[in-house]
């Protein structure tokens, strides 16, 4: 177990954003990580978990504690059940289901993080969310001091949510199981309608796998959702903010609004959401609010390939993102009436 003291955290995120940590600790097996959490706990010394980075957005001052990086390694395919040590690189084990024939997390494809987060924030893209694949979470619990292995049912997955994120400070995700489908190099269906226009198919038909995953790779690298060194587009978090999801009277409201806004003509994105709910588009509501691609003058500006995420132009610091964040969500709300809800984490700082 690696040990770095006053450690730069900025290189550990996607964003390359913040100040360092008091103390940095690498946790390469599953006994380091639960050690390094029990000794935090024990001391009550701060603790921060960091697996890939892509969803952490850290203060200019750092964190005073310990951030634990958890670096384990582990991939097993048992049939067509996939187990992943939290510390494997996602977008590389989604290759290789592809590469084995298995079919599940295929459109997943390049998101960047680690395999141990994607419970947490119920990741999903182009029609597909992890919930519909994990069947167990192992976590070291921190409230009974106990390994313990939670099946999906018990998670209460929702739309970029989970029961690890409702209580973040109790669990510490160790290993994922998923169950993948044999479908003789097919994919599940394609439920997402660009991903089927790009394909050339109709929602719900099947292709092969290695298109699904290419066609995917193409639309997220379109949109600088794709990590390159090279492109300050992807220097990022993604998505910045969650699909608003309205009760049936806040969209009523919502809709008059646009309207009033924007004329008779033009109706807002809209998704079923559950009963009594419909799901809007956060990029949507962020462009029609006047925030465009490559929107800003400073070292934090709105990507120039897709609006709803906000990058790091090179030389920015985390205030700089925020004070764009809180503009975008002032200006949103102004204009529309909703409130939107940053998707990364934050550390030492909010939106």
């Amino acid at each position: 177990m690696q040990e770095l003291h006053d450690a730069p955290l900025a290189p550990l995120t996607t964003f390359r954003l913040g100040g360092p940590a008091t103390r940095l600790v690498t946790a390469t097996t599953d006994a380091e990580v639960v050690a390094a959490v029990q000794e935090a706990d024990d001391t009550g010394t701060p603790l921060l978990i960091i697996g890939g980075g892509s969803n952490l957005v850290i203060g200019d001052k750092g964190f005073d504690g310990t951030a634990l990086r958890i670096a384990t390694q582990g991939f097993e395919l048992t049939g067509t059940t996939l187990e992943l040590a939290a510390g494997e690189v996602w977008t590389d084990a989604v290759a290789r289901t592809v590469e084995a024939g298995l079919a599940g997390i295929e459109c997943l494809a390049g998101i960047p993080g680690s395999a141990g987060a994607t419970p947490i924030q119920n990741v999903g893209a182009y029609g597909q969310e992890v919930s519909s694949t994990i069947i167990e979470v192992v976590a070291y619990d921190r409230e009974t001091r106990e390994t313990v292995t939670l099946q999906s049912a018990d998670c209460a997955f929702s739309y970029r949510h989970s029961r690890f994120k409702a209580d973040p400070e109790r669990y510490v995700v160790l290993r994922v199981r998923f169950a993948l489908e044999d479908a003789n190099g097919l994919s599940a269906p394609i439920k997402y309608a660009e991903t089927a226009r790009a394909l050339g198919v109709d929602p719900g038909d099947r292709v092969p796998l290695t298109a699904a995953r290419e066609t995917v790779l193409k639309l997220r690298t379109g949109k600088g959702m794709v990590l390159d060194p090279e492109d300050h587009d992807t220097w990022s978090a993604g998505s910045f903010f969650t699909n608003p999801i309205l009760t049936d009277t806040e969209f009523t409201a919502f809709h008059a609004r646009v309207r009033d806004r924007l004329g008779d003509g033009v109706a807002p994105p809209a998704y079923p959401a559950g009963e009594g709910h419909t799901k809007t588009s956060a990029a949507w509501l962020i462009d029609k609010a006047g925030f465009t691609k490559g929107y800003g003058t400073g070292p934090a500006r709105i990507s120039t390939k897709h609006t709803l995420a906000l990058t790091n132009r090179g030389a920015a610091t985390t205030e700089d993102l925020l004070t764009l964040a809180r503009e975008v969500v002032a200006g949103v709300h102004e204009k529309f009436g909703i409130t939107l809800v940053n998707e990364p984490v934050t550390v030492g700082v909010s939106v």
